[in-house]
């Protein structure tokens, strides 16, 4: 019997060792909740002309189906859904579905990236990553599909080529709105190596900068914000 978590009061990190994906109907709005939707992300496009209503998973529900098996619901959806998030009284969910790469050194430190200006989150530190995208074939999405998502996203952030199968499910986080993270853990490389290949990147790229933490004191030296989990995570990190 699955059984459902409850909203989360702050960021966590779950020990998952098993990620089932179950594809949802699509969420309904009421015109005046679609209205509203749509004033928030023109003024949001205003802003940031850079943000771009593309396709996008949003989860709509995550429960336990076993000792550390987690069934995460999800359904199609553009990134203009997230804008309900500032639209008061509406009770449709906005969770994220999204996945990062843990990049771990040699020394054991963790790679973290602060992201550009023309991004939704600038400034902000966190794993290289993404939101997850439907396929555009139309089928569901599958495990295999996120451990794609993950070295896509690493390969474009970083310029480190992990094939899919390398990356292994590490944890999943729960934050703000009930968004789900799925992490997964990168084979370790040597920092010289990470720092060679994320300068061969282009100038036009997510991440502006990188940095190396091993631990949440580490990471509280980093100027600016950082993603709510990284610290909870970097413990767990630490840990193992």
């Amino acid at each position: 019997m699955r059984e459902p978590l409850a909203p989360p009061t702050r960021s966590e990190v779950l020990d998952v060792r098993d990620l089932v994906l179950v594809e949802a109907p699509p969420l309904r709005l009421s015109a005046e909740e679609r209205a509203a939707r749509d004033r928030v992300w023109d003024e949001a496009v205003r802003r940031n002309p850079a943000l771009f209503d593309g396709p996008v998973v949003a989860c709509t529900g995550v429960s336990w189906d076993g000792p550390g098996r987690l069934v995460v619901s999800w359904t199609r959806a553009t990134y203009r859904h997230y804008a309900l998030r500032n639209v008061p009284g509406t009770t449709v969910p906005t969770a994220s579905l999204s996945v990062s790469v843990l990049q771990p050194t040699s020394d054991r430190r963790l790679l973290v990236g602060r992201m550009s200006p023309a991004t939704a989150t600038p400034g902000r530190w966190q794993p290289p990553g993404g939101s997850v995208e439907p396929r555009p074939d139309g089928r569901p999405l599958d495990t295999a599909d996120l451990h794609r998502e993950a070295a896509r996203e690493l390969a474009e952030e970083t310029g480190i080529r992990a094939a899919p199968e390398e990356l292994r499910l590490w944890a999943v986080t729960r934050g703000p709105y009930g968004s789900i993270g799925v992490l997964f853990l990168a084979p370790a490389l040597p920092r010289a190596l990470v720092c060679e290949r994320f300068a061969a990147l282009p100038p036009e790229r997510e991440l502006v900068e990188i940095a190396f933490v091993g631990s949440p004191a580490e990471l509280a030296r980093l100027a600016g914000p950082r993603a709510e989990y990284l610290g909870a995570a970097l413990h767990r990190y630490a840990a193992r």
